[in-house]
């Protein structure tokens, strides 16, 4: 019997838990693995085993280099290899601790030599902004995989969220028309599956000759519909990643920027924390006057930016160097191809309930060069002040 896997994650724990307990539950035979980072601070991961009926295993391993994720990545796979030589499981389910990203786990799994059918995230959507809001450290509610852990809510969750091209979204009744349709416009392509408001766990499973007989759920055929770990890499990638289009309903906006003029560097510096709590959501690709080789990652939550180099542009690049250049970030750039300037683009994308849409464009106008400053030509450009050179860390 050949082993699946599907990964599910997310911060939002109980409607992670009830999508586990439902593949459980729907699956005779499958088995959940679940690392406890929360004991971390002691110095340990906790493993544990369980089926529909209860728990099967509990281990515990030290943490490596003082990092309990770490320690995940060495024992998540031969505990997989493990259950698929014992031979009885045809599905394990990877429950990820709160805060553990899924793509390092999808590329873990993979690489590790198993096949890994789906990659799912649990959401629920009352939870949504509240938690693509909260720019504290994960650290400071006790989330952080690790010592050197950085990371904030916010955009743990947005990456969380965005990785997966299955959402298991709970029947919260706190949500309304306004949470729903801003998950909807955060990840547009996402196979949105209902999974039920509670948890299943606690009734008595079916017999399995019983749910053998059943047609598959929803949430079972996205689980096992097959994942692509490096289409989705290449999803998320800035260079080519796969961004939401334009939307306006239910009181919440997102709107998709496109420019292939360059940002003035101190202009768009001076205009970056308006710009980064302008919306819930941010994301995209730009380029600098001052840097015009560079492709830059913009990516924003909770109140908090992140922009970093993400190397450059295909058209900064040799015509011999395009070999090594995967097919899809060719695409990318063809859709985006300038005359003048190649593949080098704006292309921001802002999504939020309540977006001032008129007030942000004017704002992002205000930030490219002027006629006359365009009109100096690219050497005149490379003299602006570098007013990215701290936060780049050049």
């Amino acid at each position: 019997m050949s082993l699946s896997v599907v990964i599910v994650g997310g911060l939002h724990a109980d409607a992670r838990k009830a999508a586990v307990a439902r593949l459980l539950a729907e699956v005779p035979g499958s088995v959940a693995l679940h690392h406890d980072l929360a004991t971390a601070t002691a110095g340990t991961v906790v493993r544990t085993v369980r089926d529909a009926s209860g728990v099967l295993s509990r281990g515990e391993m030290p943490l490596v280099n003082d990092c309990a994720c770490c320690a995940l990545r060495e024992d998540l796979v031969p505990e997989l290899r493990g259950i698929a030589a014992a031979g009885h499981a045809p599905l394990a389910v990877v429950e990820l601790w709160d805060s553990v990203e899924p793509k390092a786990m999808a590329e873990v799994v993979v690489a590790g030599g198993l096949t890994v059918t789906g990659v799912v995230t649990a959401v629920d959507p009352a939870l949504v902004l509240p938690y693509l809001g909260n720019g504290d450290d994960l650290a400071d509610g006790g989330l952080a995989a690790a010592a050197t852990d950085q990371r904030t809510v916010a955009d743990t969750f947005a990456r969380q969220l965005e990785y997966a091209p299955v959402l298991a979204v709970s029947d919260s009744p706190e949500a309304d028309d306004e949470d729903r349709e801003l998950l909807a416009q955060l990840h547009p392509t996402a196979r949105r599956v209902p999974i039920g408001h509670g948890d299943p766990a606690g009734a008595p499973p079916a017999p399995a000759r019983a749910r053998e007989a059943a047609p598959r759920s929803e949430l079972v055929r996205a689980a096992l519909a097959g994942f692509d770990v490096e289409a989705a890499a290449a999803a998320q990638h800035p260079a080519c990643a796969l961004l939401p289009a334009e939307a306006d309903a239910h009181g919440v906006s997102t709107l998709v920027w496109r420019r292939h003029r360059p940002f003035h560097p101190e202009r768009l510096y001076a205009a970056l924390e308006d710009l980064t709590c302008a919306a819930a959501r941010s994301r995209g690709r730009f380029w600098l006057a001052d840097r015009p080789d560079t492709l830059l990652h913009w990516d924003a939550a909770g109140g908090a930016l992140c922009v970093e180099g993400a190397g450059p542009w295909l058209a900064a690049l040799p015509d011999a160097a395009w070999d090594l250049v995967p097919p899809v970030r060719r695409a990318a750039a063809a859709l985006d191809w300038h005359p003048e300037h190649g593949d080098r683009c704006q292309h921001l994308v802002f999504t939020s309930p309540g977006l001032d849409r008129d007030g942000l464009e004017r704002l992002l106008e205000s930030c490219l060069l002027t006629d006359a400053e365009y009109a100096a030509g690219r050497e005149a450009w490379r003299g602006l002040a570098s007013a990215f050179d701290t936060l780049l860390e050049v």
